[in-house]
């Protein structure tokens, strides 16, 4: 029987203890942020999922949901409210509300928020290779440094790539939801 995990109440929202299944609602679970970089919304926790990968990331105009990149797995992305831009294999796409993103392995990418106002991202990701060698890696593409979302040197470190971002914007740092953030 798989148990029920444990879900803490912290100053930043409800955090998951270990694994085990359990119902958490966006709203209430830990989320971070720093200003100029976004939000996203920490579902699993203190439990890291094995398998799937899921978050939410809420977007400002110009805000970039990550480093442009590629991994060994699959990842997923829907818009579930607002625009954002797609930069996919050097090429920008628009993307508007319930648009669905697929990205194979291999597949270079990244989001940025666009349009009027927030957008709302649901990102979801194989995890099979995280966290090991060939995991995937950033590349250097001119239509992601344009939009703030690339690197200029290629890179498998993520520390490496994220560098020029923190010492710009900071650290995303734990937090409670803020209203707004999610539509409805």
């Amino acid at each position: 029987m798989v148990p029920e995990a444990r879900l803490e109440q912290t100053e930043n929202g409800l955090v998951a203890q270990k694994d085990g299944w359990y119902v958490v609602n966006g709203r209430d679970t830990r989320w971070y942020y720093v200003e100029g970089r976004g939000a996203f919304c920490d579902f699993e926790g203190d439990a890291d999922f094995d398998q799937l990968g899921i978050n939410v990331m809420v977007l400002a105009p110009g805000e970039a949901m990550a480093m442009y990149h590629w991994e060994a797995d699959q990842e997923d992305f829907l818009v579930v409210s607002g625009e954002a831009l797609l930069i996919v294999q050097g090429e920008e796409r628009p993307l508007r509300t319930w648009d669905f993103v697929h990205c194979p392995p291999g597949t270079k990418h990244t989001i940025v928020g666009a349009g009027r106002g927030r957008c709302v991202v649901v990102a979801v990701g194989a995890r099979e290779h995280q966290n090991r060698e060939g995991w995937g890696g950033y590349t250097v593409d001119e239509v992601a440094l344009r939009h703030g979302a690339g690197v200029e040197r290629e890179t498998d470190v993520a520390d490496e790539a994220y560098a020029a971002v923190r010492a710009r914007f900071g650290a995303r740092e734990p937090t409670r939801h803020r209203e707004g953030w999610l539509p409805g």
